[in-house]
C-alpha cells in the first residue's frame, strides 16, 4: 500500500475534476479524498497499491474533459488507512 498526496493546478475548478477523479479513484479501487483549494487548485489524497495509485497519478496529468491541467505536485507520506474515495 502507499500514500499519495497530489496537488492539481490549471483550469480545474468547475470543470468536474474533482467528481471525474472520485469517479476515477473509485474505479481503480482507491481510497482517499479530493477537494478544491482557496488558490484554485484541486487536492486529493489516495492509498491504495502502487500500480493504481500511479494510474490514478497519471489520470490528474490529464484531467477530465474541460479540464487544463497546468501542472502537478506530488507527495509520499505514511498510510492514514483512508476511507472510501470522497468528495470534500
Amino acid at each position: 500500500m502507499r500514500h499519495f498526496d497530489i496537488q492539481v493546478y490549471g483550469r480545474v475548478q468547475g470543470v468536474g475534476f474533482r467528481f471525474a477523479a472520485r469517479k476515477e479513484a473509485r474505479k481503480l479501487g482507491l481510497r482517499g479524498w479530493v477537494s478544491n483549494e482557496m488558490d484554485g487548485s484541486v487536492r486529493a489524497a489516495v492509498e491504495g497499491p502502487e500500480d493504481r495509485c500511479y494510474a490514478f497519478i497519471r489520470w490528474c496529468r490529464q484531467g477530465p474533459g474541460y479540464s487544463w491541467v497546468e501542472r502537478i505536485e506530488i507527495g509520499e507520506a505514511s498510510c492514514r488507512g483512508l476511507g472510501v474515495f470522497s468528495i470534500r
